[in-house]
């Protein structure tokens, strides 16, 4: 496979990203890995899309001002509460209000999407934003199985996860625009892309989004290391699933042109808050949000009032106890010491905070307080 890095950049002022290979990340402040965000573009009760994304776009400039390494949107479908159905639209947006940050996609849904269309749109992000754009790829829906046919028309939905292997490499061949003689798509081009640079009097770009693998099990994991790719996982809703695949991740790894060593990022659900009360009053309009949406019943995020005057079954109460288990919540110096320990504890190589809350005001707040605990640079 050929070389999907990145080309070193400076960090000098151009809006590219500091790092040198496009992946690994510097840690900031006295954080012990890079800090990064995930952003579902969450919309609440008695709040617009248009709210929720203006609010993506504040939190965008507030960690980049903080010294975060990345931010990346999330792709879900049909889910009132989560206005993130556009990943490729929503970084555009985010790409013109911001300057250093990496910016990407955790992630797009490979198996919704014809590989080709992927590679166009994340080339044109990459025209927009050279040497700042990551491409996160999953092999879920993302969605239920009914929006997931809609999205795909066909019922065959396994169909799609099974092929995902091959999905991914043509889309890298795409990226690359290397497919070999006599392949059916070899005189067919992702543009913007490399072939412009192959064109008479054609100047292209160097920089190309690097490929990244997300999984909430061990299925990407082993894929990720045997391709030698970096590797993103959701412990943010499955950990127990976490050390065993980033396990399994590192043990399968292969060196390649990308990576000469594993690097792995983890989501991780994370919200401060000024004391403890608060973080948790905030924390819980999550965990409703969550229980509705495991009973087949998705709606816009509730307010903290809602959620405290919510009377909770017998098995609701479990599975919210459950949830906020793995939510690290409280004041700032108690996040920080339950982010430390979670990259202890996993070996991770960067976490990717996400911060799950009714309003904006309280989501900035905490990547604020966050930023505080560890020193990062003060807003500019």
């Amino acid at each position: 496979m050929d070389d999907i890095r990145g080309d070193e950049t400076s960090g000098d002022g151009t809006g590219r990203a500091a790092d040198g290979d496009g992946i690994r990340g510097a840690a900031a402040g006295t954080a012990t890995v890079p800090l990064s965000v995930l952003d579902l573009v969450t919309v609440g009760q008695g709040r617009t899309a248009t709210q929720a994304l203006r609010t993506s776009v504040e939190i965008a400039k507030l960690t980049e001002s903080r010294g975060f390494h990345r931010f990346w949107v999330a792709e879900h479908h049909s889910m009132p509460g989560v206005a993130s159905s556009s990943p490729a639209v929503i970084l555009a947006h985010i790409a013109a209000h911001t300057e250093r940050i990496r910016l990407g996609s955790g992630g797009v849904m490979l198996p919704n999407h014809a590989p080709l269309v992927i590679a166009e749109q994340f080339g044109t992000l990459e025209a927009m934003a050279p040497g700042r754009i990551d491409l996160g790829l999953g092999r879920a829906p993302g969605t239920d199985g009914a929006t997931a046919a809609a999205l795909r028309r066909t019922d065959r939905l396994n169909e799609g996860a099974d092929d995902f292997p091959q999905q991914l490499m043509e889309l890298i061949r795409f990226l690359d625009d290397d497919f070999p003689d006599g392949h059916p798509y070899a005189r067919i081009h992702a543009v913007p892309g490399p072939v412009q640079a192959t064109s008479p009097g054609g100047v292209q770009s160097a920089h190309r989004p690097p490929v990244w693998l997300l999984g909430s099990s061990g299925f990407s994991a082993r894929l990720a290391g045997t391709l030698g790719l970096p590797f993103a996982f959701a412990h943010h809703f499955s950990a127990q699933n976490t050390i065993p695949a980033l396990d399994l991740y590192r043990e399968s790894f292969r060196p390649s042109a990308v990576l000469d060593a594993p690097y792995a990022l983890i989501g991780v659900s994370a919200l401060a808050a000024d004391d403890e009360r608060e973080a948790r009053r905030q924390v819980l309009t999550g965990a409703l949000s969550m229980v509705r949406l495991r009973t087949g019943r998705p709606g816009l995020i509730p307010s903290p009032q809602e959620a405290e005057a919510y009377d909770f079954s017998p098995m609701e109460r479990e599975f919210v106890d459950g949830w906020l288990g793995n939510v690290i919540h409280g004041t700032a110096d108690e996040v920080r010491t339950g982010l430390d320990d979670l990259a202890k504890r996993t070996g991770a190589d960067e976490l990717m905070i996400t911060a799950n809350a009714h309003g904006g005001d309280a989501r900035l707040r905490s990547y604020g307080l966050i930023a505080d605990a560890y020193g990062l640079p003060a807003a500019s």
